[in-house]
């Protein structure tokens, strides 16, 4: 869905600017603009969504770490006559 919406996007916007009332370098130059601008913010889209998923990775790997302490800390216990 949001992949549809930012071609459309960006089809309307290239449409709407080729189609102003403006000199072919002027023309030329805000499509540059526009298309730095949607550059930046997809790189900042990717980095938010990579900060995501490193964060889900970080906590998938802490969770994991916690699940495997509990046996061997009852293991721990059992040998050393705690329970």
């Amino acid at each position: 869905m949001g992949s549809k919406l930012l071609w459309g996007f960006t089809i309307g916007l290239v449409t709407g600017l080729l189609l102003a009332p403006d000199r072919g370098s002027a023309t030329r130059a805000r499509i540059q603009r526009k298309a730095n601008d949607l550059k930046d913010k997809f790189e900042d889209f990717v980095d938010s969504v990579s900060e995501r998923f490193e964060s889900f990775k970080d906590d998938i790997e802490d969770r994991a770490e916690n699940i495997n302490q509990g046996p061997k800390s009852f293991a721990g216990q059992a040998q050393n006559g705690v329970l």
